[in-house]
């Protein structure tokens, strides 16, 4: 019924317990509908940018997104070094003290939804495939960007297709999307690329802007150490969330025994008798999980992670609680 991926990390192979049935199995497929209903709870998400930007001083700002436009936020007392371009003198005038305006970024940015359907997201224990975690964390976001006026867009893809969609207001941008997540996938290809996530986002990273939001959302079964370029490149000048979608099988082993899967078109066994085997197989998903973090502090990025069993708009919504609140200690930090 579930594919799930053999013992090391890395590895481009899959597997499939019960193939038979797994097109009948609820939670293999995101549905349409499903998807758009998730508007309402994309409300407790929050979306705005980490921190405020204070253009105050010539020659940078206080956040990490650059080249963008900025909204007046609110004015204060001026201070030694900052911009005198940036003088409000009608508070100045009518405080009788210099002021100066701070801004922050405009309301309407990019955001661009980054989703993993590849062959080691369509894996499920708990309630769901992977994939269909994704589709819905992918929704929430879409959705919790489209209510704040902001441009949705992103790169939807599996082991053979893909779909790209630049940023765009209202509907426009989330809706081609949402229904590409909820399209039937075709017979797994026997051959994964494993390096597919890393090649599209060296791609995406060349045609977003300064300034967006990044959600890159997926197992990263096969993030490796070299990856930390395409990262850096799409952390550039950006936000970025990364969100691990994992099951709770992959971090705790199964009890001790043989367990008859499917892997690339070929039957096999997953040997668990050992209490050997059993430790390997967890060390791998510990050692996973280690480099993600490591490469998530390294580049800035918030680091969000779910299992299948987690109830994905309530748990995506506290994930994202302290966001901004680290993202103005981090710019505290910097100056």
């Amino acid at each position: 019924m579930f594919q799930a991926h053999p013992f090391t990390a890395n590895t481009a192979h899959t597997a499939q317990i019960d193939p038979q049935s797994s097109a009948q199995a609820s939670g293999v497929r995101a549905e349409l509908h499903q998807l758009i209903t998730l508007r309402a709870q994309a409300q407790r998400l929050d979306l705005a940018p980490r921190g405020r930007v204070l253009a105050t001083r010539s020659g940078g700002h206080l956040s990490r997104l650059r080249g963008r436009g900025m909204e007046f936020d609110e004015s204060r007392v001026y201070l030694p070094g900052d911009d005198p371009r940036n003088m409000d003198w009608r508070v100045t005038a009518r405080a009788g003290t210099p002021h100066v305006k701070l801004f922050r970024e405009e309301r309407e940015r990019p955001v661009w939804l980054l989703v993993d359907q590849g062959p080691s997201m369509r894996f499920g224990t708990r309630v769901a495939f992977k994939s269909v975690i994704a589709a819905q964390v992918a929704a929430l976001l879409g959705w919790a960007a489209v209510d704040r006026g902001d441009r949705v867009g992103g790169l939807i893809f599996d082991e053979s297709r893909q779909l790209e969609r630049q940023p765009a207001a209202r509907h426009a941008g989330l809706l081609p999307l949402l229904e590409r997540l909820a399209t039937p996938l075709g017979a797994t290809s026997v051959t994964d690329d494993r390096h597919r996530l890393a090649t599209l986002a060296a791609q995406l990273a060349t045609r977003v802007r300064p300034g967006s939001l990044i959600a890159l959302i997926s197992d990263f079964a096969a993030v490796t150490e070299a990856d930390n370029a395409w990262l850096a490149r799409l952390a550039a000048g950006n936000e970025v969330l990364f969100i691990m979608v994992h099951d709770p099988l992959e971090a705790q082993a199964p009890a001790l025994g043989r367990y008859p899967v499917l892997r690339d078109g070929r039957r096999g066994i997953w040997d668990l008798t050992t209490a050997e085997a059993r430790s390997r197989y967890q060390a791998a998903f510990a050692q996973r999980l280690e480099h993600l973090e490591r490469l998530a502090r390294l580049h800035g990025a918030h680091w969000v992670r779910l299992t299948t069993a987690d109830p994905v708009g309530p748990t995506l919504a506290q994930a994202l609680g302290g966001r901004r609140a680290r993202g103005a200690l981090n710019a505290r930090s910097t100056r």
